[in-house]
């Protein structure tokens, strides 16, 4: 390494997973061009990297925040391009990061260019799940598991269910960060093929064991879902009380793969998957749009969740490059069945060139990796910046959706028996 090139993170070299920094790079030759790198490992072992190329300017500076990319993982100024392009050597490959107690640890380096071996400078980067204070509770119900994550301080906060498909605790211990009281909780805690039906009472129960929380204020809870967990929380929207405020993330409008069961008897039948209608690709993953049946077939019509009981307000988040469904015209449909009975209590944001898998910002864009619903490898779609882009942008109007519409003061935090 040199002694004179220094390559710094600011405001600090650990922060938040969620907060951007600041790469600089100084002490260069003037004008001199380099490879910066971005590597880390992800829970399962695997490795993820990314590298571009930057011109020093006139004093041997470079600024992440200022200077384009040349070439390399994404061209033109991408602040944090390092990290949301990072990728595997394999192709299909998530960034598992689900832990909120381990740090997402990575490695940005300054290379002399075209030459690997011939490292100037480096810098850890420690991007933390879970901010001091936030306390982790792993809880198992009656008749749920999940993890539940609360704020420092006395509060009253709001209080938010997040729903997934596969157990993770990384949005929700972010939203902790930021002022809310989070239960996460999974679609699935058994392997999909095994499970015959889905139980609304047990994320009822998740529910009502969230608002019990000494330190909730909110008269409601929020719910955030994404993909499969969509349509758990359109039905907790329309057939449990008190949920007040619910994010739809790439989701379903219909009940889908198994039957939904709510006080013991079955309320909605699903939509059924089709793997014939899958389109296989050179890659090895496939398009699984058109493998579910067409929510809006007339046929189908009783596999739609009736959201207009809903009492609360929706967030409905399209991303229009997703090619896992067809998540606009899910949207489409749901809007157009709030107007018919009169409801205006929703609001809608696409992204266009944004793929199914949004995440919390700067993870690493996955466009194609193993599902394990449907057991196939697929393709998630949307275009790596778009997707970064759109990922940053969504993280902030979910948290604003829910301060505005979790109302929540010093009064409702009664002691809850």
């Amino acid at each position: 390494m040199s002694s004179q090139v220094r390559l710094r993170l600011l405001p600090s070299a650990r922060c938040l997973f969620d907060q951007p920094v600041q790469v600089k790079v100084e002490g260069l030759r003037s004008r001199q061009v380099v490879t910066m790198r971005a590597r880390s490992t992800d829970e399962k072992g695997v490795v993820f990297s990314s590298s571009a190329t930057y011109r020093a300017d006139g004093s041997g500076k470079i600024d992440l925040l200022r200077d384009p990319s040349l070439s390399g993982s994404y061209v033109g100024v991408e602040p944090m391009g390092l990290l949301w392009s990072m990728k595997a050597d394999a192709l299909h490959k998530y960034f598992f990061k689900d832990n909120a107690l381990q740090p997402h640890v990575v490695k940005f380096s300054v290379h002399e260019e075209g030459r690997e071996d011939r490292m100037l400078a480096e810098v850890t980067n420690e991007r933390l799940l879970i901010g001091n204070g936030v306390s982790r509770v792993p809880v198992k119900g009656r008749n749920f598991q999940g993890v539940l994550f609360t704020p420092p301080g006395q509060g009253p906060f709001p209080a938010v269910l997040d729903v997934s498909t596969f157990a993770s605790e990384k949005r929700a211990s972010l939203l902790a960060n930021k002022g809310f009281v989070v239960l996460a909780v999974p679609v699935y805690t058994d392997k999909p093929h095994n499970v015959k039906q889905t139980n609304l009472d047990h994320f009822k129960e998740a529910v009502d064991f969230l608002q019990q929380q000494p330190k909730v204020g909110s008269k409601g809870v929020g719910i955030v879902s994404q993909s499969k967990g969509g349509e758990i929380a359109l039905s907790l929207a329309a057939f449990v009380p008190g949920v007040e405020a619910t994010v739809w993330i790439n989701g379903c409008s219909a009940v889908s793969l198994v039957p939904l069961y709510y006080e013991n008897q079955q309320i909605i039948p699903p939509l059924l998957f089709d793997t014939n209608k899958m389109i296989h690709t050179e890659s090895g993953a496939s398009i699984i749009k058109y493998g579910l049946g067409n929510p809006l077939a007339e046929k189908n019509k009783g596999s739609l969740v009736p959201i207009e009981q809903a009492k609360g307000r929706f967030l409905f988040v399209a991303a229009e490059d997703d090619l896992s469904l067809d998540i606009k015209a899910c949207m489409d449909q749901m809007v157009e069945r709030l107007k018919h009975h009169g409801k205006e209590n929703f609001e809608t944001v696409r992204y266009p060139g944004a793929g199914h898998l949004m995440e919390p910002p700067y993870s690493p864009y996955c466009p194609s990796s193993f599902s394990g619903v449907i057991s196939y490898v697929v393709l998630w779609g949307g275009e790596a910046r778009a997707h970064a882009a759109a990922e940053v942008h969504l993280w902030s109007k979910m948290q604003e959706f829910f301060r505005t519409h979790l109302s929540c003061d010093a009064a409702q935090t009664k002691p809850k028996l």
